[in-house]
């Protein structure tokens, strides 16, 4: 068990809660436990909320799922949509996808990065970075940001915009688009389109080189809390090509260690099973996955951008490849745990998908017409897996002979994320409350390093299982008037 988990005497302490977290997308709340001299023997991430699609998806015909799962988030649907997709294309019994199909929803997920990714950075992230992690709380926020760094937030939004803008292009619409179907896609780009989205992505390129060189020097300025803030030595897991290049829309899995020595690698994501294993905790409605062969204790890992662009061996853009290197030379050799780097990684890829977008829109076939794969054998069970904003995304269907879904594992990028995340936090308050007097910039601390990995909370609740559920009604005093708990 992982220290600071579980208190030996929590009747004894007393309860700080930090409820909500805030900037993050979707609900969660932090417990501490302290003794009278402020000892911490327990900090815990607790998600909140209930989202069940694992549950209510099955019954459903199977072509209507890439659609239904896009609404488990507006931040990243995309994801969700591409994910299911790449599942029901073997469903539905498509054989490989078209040159153009495949590169159109590549260059959406790219877009997809850059907007996720932009909305982390410069809305979620920044105001703790240039404001200051114990600033004035009624200014630390994007407004004060505005404020403060006016041309930032403009290059944010911007930002956000184009990715969102490459999303409508492809998908039809920003959010929830319906441009990927089982076996390709249902739009083709015009010209317009194409030159429309050429035009400006030297200008994001250059944004993000800027942003990327802002967030180098902070560490240079003070590396003593940068680079150690939060820092927890995990395994770490991505997609990757063949020749060990990250790859955010498809690969094989690879894991390696703290160290960066190879765990497993060019495992097909369809089993995912053979390697991963997923448990509960009484505590959270997020489950806890990990390295099988390592058991629980030992094979947590880390997803997202800080774990795949140290586990790659490389990005196959060459600007990005630069920062990576740039980045990972802090390490000496061996990969960087501290949580804060994951917002220069983040950037990093920013970089890679805005030169991925830019090579795919000099690219010939993205103005092809042949937009669907030849149809194959049917198949009752498939795995879709993708390189989320935040994460390695597994989605696995079976549907029997009527077309309906019976069986959906989710393992969302978050979810892959869970214990990382509880370990960070623990560190941070081993780090700075640990013996001392709570204070809100303190406890802020907690926050950073939670929003450090960027968290979907509510793309990530979906199994019940043995997780308690409880429903309280409450009476127009505020007072509880019934309660229904599940075990």
């Amino acid at each position: 068990m992982s220290q600071l988990e579980t208190a030996a005497h929590p009747e004894t302490l007393r309860r700080v809660a930090i409820d909500p977290v805030t900037r993050v997308e979707g609900h969660g709340k932090v417990t501490l436990l302290l003794d009278q001299d402020n000892k911490i023997h327990q900090v815990r991430l607790h998600i909140v909320e209930f989202r069940g699609f694992e549950v209510f998806i099955e019954g459903r015909p199977y072509w209507e799922v890439p659609v239904t799962v896009q609404r488990l988030c507006g931040i990243c649907p995309v994801s969700h949509q591409l994910a299911a997709v790449k599942a029901m294309d073997q469903i539905a019994g498509y054989g490989p996808l078209t040159p153009t199909a495949e590169k159109l929803r590549r260059l959406m997920h790219y877009g997809q990065m850059v907007q996720s990714h932009a909305v982390h950075f410069y809305h979620l992230a920044s105001p703790d970075l240039l404001l200051g992690f114990d600033s004035d709380f009624t200014r630390r926020n994007i407004v004060g940001v505005a404020l403060d760094f006016p041309e930032i937030a403009k290059q944010g939004v911007l930002l956000r915009k184009y990715g969102q803008e490459v999303i409508r292009h492809v998908a039809g619409k920003r959010v929830h688009g319906t441009g990927a179907i089982p076996g390709g896609v249902n739009k083709a780009l015009t010209v317009v389109e194409r030159d429309e989205m050429a035009r400006d992505i030297e200008q994001m390129i250059g944004w993000t080189q800027g942003a990327i060189d802002m967030v180098r020097r902070l560490h240079e300025t003070n590396p003593g809390f940068y680079n150690v803030f939060g820092e927890s030595a995990g395994n770490m897991m991505g997609l990757m090509r063949p020749d060990g290049a990250l790859d955010f829309y498809h690969g094989a899995l690879r894991a390696v260690d703290p160290l960066g020595q190879t765990i497993f690698d060019q495992v097909d994501y369809a089993d995912y099973q053979q390697v991963l294993q997923e448990e509960i905790k009484p505590w959270s409605y997020m489950k806890f996955p990990h390295i099988k062969s390592l058991g629980a204790d030992k094979g947590w890992y880390k997803v997202g951008p800080l774990a795949r662009v140290q586990a790659a061996t490389y990005l196959a853009t060459p600007l990005a490849e630069i920062e990576r290197q740039k980045m990972m030379a802090l390490g000496n050799g061996k990969p960087v745990h501290g949580t804060l780097f994951y917002h220069w990684a983040r950037l990093v890829e920013i970089l890679h998908a805005a030169e991925m977008i830019r090579d795919l829109l000099n690219d010939p076939d993205i103005l092809g017409t042949d937009l669907m794969a030849d149809r194959g054998e049917r198949r009752y069970e498939a795995v879709g897996v993708i390189e989320a904003p935040r994460g390695t995304l597994f989605h696995h269907y079976r549907v029997n002979e009527d077309d309906q879904v019976t069986y959906c594992n989710l393992i969302v990028s978050t979810t892959n994320n869970n214990q990382a995340m509880n370990e960070a936090i623990r560190t941070v308050a081993r780090q700075y409350l640990d013996g001392r007097e709570v204070t809100e910039g303190l406890l802020n601390h907690i926050e950073c390093a939670i929003r450090a990995y960027d968290p979907c909370l509510s793309c990530a609740t979906h199994a019940l299982g043995k997780m308690p559920l409880t429903v309280e009604v409450v009476d127009a005093d505020g007072q509880l008037a019934s309660s229904l708990s599940k075990a």
